[in-house]
């Protein structure tokens, strides 16, 4: 299916521009949600801050996850802002298993996205996180008075849920945000739901 696009410009409506946390310091022994930002994780945040778009964020949220919140309180700091957590803008449970090394993530996450509607070994379904999701999108959308731009630093997982949603795609990994650290955003408008573009990495201007 097609991908509706609006250019950015000063005319344009008001834009929602979704992040991904960067690295995260993995810790086996450490509840995934509970994992901070990395070192390179808060220097690729603190490079996205040079983003042209970034001056016109007036409101950010964020999940209620530890590296979600360090991205979102980098960006905060420098806009002068503060920033709200909100629970279900979370990445897909995946508490049944707990930390999983990478080969294993990526097998189960590859059944996880190609099998929406089943709970792969008792992770949320996709199906379902991607309700929780956009539901969650749409209710700040919907409470939002902040009169410019909109971040949501959030996850991939979810990330790349919604982004089928708005596209109107099929639930696919194929559609799942680049590289393996995470670290990229999508912009979409606020009142159209139209993506301006995909994914496209935080630190890259």
């Amino acid at each position: 299916m097609r991908v509706r696009k609006r250019r950015m410009n000063q005319d344009s409506s008001k834009a929602v521009f979704y992040l991904t946390h960067p690295e995260v310091v993995i810790d086996p022994h450490v509840p995934v949600p509970q994992w901070p930002l990395s070192e390179k994780g808060v220097a690729r945040m603190r490079a996205s801050l040079a983003q042209p778009w970034v001056p016109g964020i007036r409101a950010i949220y964020c999940s209620t996850e530890q590296k979600a919140i360090d991205g979102a309180a980098i960006l905060a700091e420098h806009l002068g802002l503060t920033f709200k957590t909100i629970e279900a803008l979370g990445e897909n449970d995946r508490s049944a298993t707990g930390y999983l090394p990478s080969a294993e993530f990526n097998a189960v996450a590859d059944q996880f996205f190609a099998q929406p509607e089943v709970s792969i070994r008792g992770w949320e379904r996709a199906r379902d996180a991607q309700a929780r999701s956009v539901g969650a999108v749409e209710a700040i959308l919907a409470a939002d008075t902040s009169g410019g731009d909109i971040a949501i630093v959030a996850h991939g997982g979810v990330g790349t849920l919604l982004l089928c949603h708005l596209a109107g795609w099929p639930i696919s990994r194929q559609h799942d945000q680049p590289g393996g650290g995470g670290g990229n955003y999508f912009a979409f408008d606020a009142v159209t739901k139209a993506l301006h573009h995909g994914w496209r990495p935080l630190d890259a201007l």
